[in-house]
């Protein structure tokens, strides 16, 4: 056990080195072409965002509306019958 525990051990050291040497190359720039497609891409995205918030907004408030907001008042029967409160 004590050999396995160890040779374990040693397998994580050295590979942590080996990962610590290892760089990855440098990426290649970006050319203005890739960078304006890449903006319009952002952009066409930006739009789609807002317009599915206003579309859930709405309905969001039309189910406040229905359900509990804004509602006809409805007329107390004290008012209907003439009694004064």
């Amino acid at each position: 056990m004590p050999r396995i525990a160890a040779a374990l051990a040693a397998g994580l050291v050295i590979g942590s080195i080996a990962a610590v040497q290892a760089k990855l190359p440098a990426a290649p720039p970006k050319s203005d072409a890739d960078k304006s497609a890449e903006a319009a891409k952002a952009a066409a995205a930006k739009a789609k965002d807002a317009e599915l918030l206003n579309k859930y907004s709405d309905k969001a408030v039309a189910n406040y509306k229905k359900n509990k907001g804004i509602a006809e008042p409805k007329a107390d029967p004290a008012a209907m019958s003439g009694k004064k409160k």
